[in-house]
């Protein structure tokens, strides 16, 4: 009966936390096909008419296309570039004895200390001597070392759990270590560089400060800057209707990413890899 209680508890506990976050979502995407006028004075009230055109007007008119474009490009660089070099990094202060080691992993740590506010004037004036400001390559470079730390914080554990006899067995066989790193330990750390790969594309696809910093023309702004552009530019005269389907638009591409990866999150990374 105390099971069975605690059960019920723990279930009820749960889908009151998932309507709770269920409701605003169901919301916004309502508020997405009706009109800016209904929006306004019937808030929480469902859509007269379907105004579908309001994602026609924000792909188009507010440039929502654009930035939809630049932040699948920007992101899907950074994220590449972010999980790859973390895990080579990750690999070899988690696997390898050297001299300076720890020394380099705590410095690698120290980078989750530094607030980016701190660094917003330096960094600028250094992405402007360099011509990086006002283009993707700046904006990846920047998300990427940003990234870096946590990353590799992350990924040194997973590489940790992996038995050191898989690693030895390769080796008797032959694999030298490049080969040993892309063919063996890559793949046995699926799990950990996918959930890297979610915690790294949500934080990127929604990022805002370092782009609002390195990017002010419009053909290269992200889709977070023209979300708020939309509300900054027009002021009172706001397309609320295209401003929430700009929203439906900006976290589909996240909820999608998640669903195909989320078996990934909680599988082992050596399940079934050695036999007892």
């Amino acid at each position: 009966m105390i099971k069975a209680a605690r059960a019920i508890r723990n279930h009820f506990f749960l889908v009151m936390v998932s309507i709770i976050i269920i409701i605003p979502v169901i919301w916004v995407f309502v508020n997405s096909v009706k009109s800016s006028a209904d929006i306004l004075l019937e808030p929480l009230s469902f859509p007269r008419e379907f105004a579908f055109d309001n994602y026609i007007r924000a792909w188009s008119e507010a440039g929502f296309g654009t930035g939809f474009i630049n932040s699948v490009i920007v992101t899907l660089i950074s994220v590449t570039l972010i999980v790859i070099v973390s895990a080579m990094a990750a690999y070899v202060l988690s696997r390898k004895k050297f001299r300076f080691r720890a020394v380099i992993q705590n410095t690698f740590l120290m980078g989750l200390m530094l607030p980016t506010f701190l660094a917003m004037a330096p960094l600028f004036l250094l992405m402007n001597d360099l011509n990086l400001v006002n283009t993707f390559h700046g904006l990846i470079m920047v998300y990427t070392a940003y990234s870096l730390a946590f990353t590799i914080f992350m990924l040194i554990a997973f590489f940790k759990q992996i038995p050191q006899s898989l690693e030895e067995a390769a080796i008797m066989d032959g694999c030298g270590p490049f080969k040993l790193f892309w063919k063996v330990m890559f793949p046995l750390a699926k799990p950990g560089l996918i959930s890297a790969a979610i915690f790294n594309f949500v934080g990127i696809w929604n990022e805002y400060i370092l782009a609002l910093i390195l990017i002010n023309e419009e053909q290269f702004k992200t889709l977070p800057l023209k979300l708020a552009n939309i509300m900054m530019v027009q002021q009172y005269h706001t397309d609320w209707g295209a401003l929430y389907a700009g929203l439906v638009m900006s976290f589909i591409p996240v909820t999608i990413f998640y669903f195909i990866f989320q078996k990934r999150l909680i599988e082992g990374s050596t399940a079934g890899a050695v036999k007892e």
